[in-house]
């Protein structure tokens, strides 16, 4: 099989494609033929040693992907099944999605009944699985504001969609006047241009503020965005673009603003917590109901060019990569 190596930390060209013998099933875990595996800036960060000691090379990276099940001994899963997998240590604790086949705990792959083509499911687990668990955690009610702060990531694109379809109106940011286009076709009422405080403009469209903030970018952004909220509104910070992890002076300054700040981490999506969500989003793509927000879609033989185009900040939604069908 082909799969994408990581040797030592590097730039792009540090992805080599090379022939690896299929993994060995084994009980506790599934031997996946995968289809297309989505593109994530966690990767781009472990590739180029940014994960520290928390990852060791060489290394396969991937922390999504989407397939089907090849043998899965002493499971209710049946060859042939389709599946999707996320998180759980995938592309840092073990082999991950960048690959023809992988074998991975049997927690994390999910079975699910689609129709979808594989780049479109490809686009699902990891965005979609966060911006749920973000939505959820904010809690808003149908006619509520929400601001999407990093609109144009694919957990914002994916937010963007699932929050519309339970009522809300929202605002959504981007850096580019290119991509204002893209929030609005995701479903933003109010797409919002803006490289810095988004805070000024929404305040001018809304004056009373917003009521939730989903932050995508970071806890330095969060501390500016803050001041869109509403009194008594809501923050859930579940995205680090800029680079920084450290969100102790943004809940603070949360709390003094009287924002009640939340969390998510998308460590606890596996089969028992999210198999039924992972259902209910497929089934509301297949219905018209969500928008995938397909960026672009690449071969594995080009996924060191999928990681540029990612880190030049092309994409306005989701990267997918295919392997090869053979």
């Amino acid at each position: 099989m082909l799969a994408v190596v990581v040797h030592e930390p590097g730039g792009p060209e540090a992805l080599r494609v090379e022939e690896r013998p299929i993994p060995d099933a084994r009980p506790g875990w599934v031997l996946v033929r995968v289809r297309a595996f989505g593109l994530n800036r966690s990767e781009l960060i472990t590739r180029a040693g940014g994960s520290g000691d928390a990852v060791r090379f060489p290394r396969v990276l991937g922390i999504e992907c989407v397939g089907e099940v090849v043998e899965a001994s002493g499971s209710d899963l049946r060859p042939g099944q389709r599946i999707l997998a996320a998180m759980g240590g995938m592309g840092r604790d073990y082999d991950g999605g960048y690959e023809q086949y992988a074998l991975l705990p049997a927690s994390q792959v999910i079975p699910v009944d689609s129709t979808l083509g594989w780049p479109e499911l490809g686009a699902i687990p990891e965005s979609f699985g966060t911006a749920w668990g973000t939505l959820d955690e904010l809690g808003l009610r149908e006619g509520q504001l929400l601001l999407v702060h990093g609109g144009s990531s694919s957990v914002g694109m994916a937010a963007i969609t699932i929050a519309k379809d339970r009522g809300l109106v929202v605002l959504a940011t981007t850096r580019q006047e290119a991509k204002r286009a893209a929030l609005q076709a995701a479903g933003a009422d109010y797409p919002i241009v803006v490289d810095g405080d988004p805070a000024p403009l929404v305040r001018e469209l809304l004056p009373g503020g917003v009521d939730g903030l989903c932050e995508l970018v970071g806890p330095g952004a969060m501390i500016e965005a803050l001041n869109a909220l509403a009194p008594g509104g809501r923050t859930c910070i579940t995205g680090y673009l800029e680079g920084d992890w450290n969100t102790k002076a943004a809940e603070a300054e949360a709390e003094r603003l009287d924002v009640q700040p939340r969390h998510f981490g998308s460590g606890v999506i596996n089969r028992d917590s999210y198999g039924g969500v992972f259902q209910q989003i497929v089934q509301a793509v297949q219905d018209g109901r969500y928008r995938v927000n397909l960026d672009r879609v690449f071969p594995m033989s080009e996924i060191a060019d999928a990681h540029r185009y990612m880190e030049e900040n092309r994409a306005a939604g989701k990267v997918v990569v295919l392997p090869p069908e053979d």
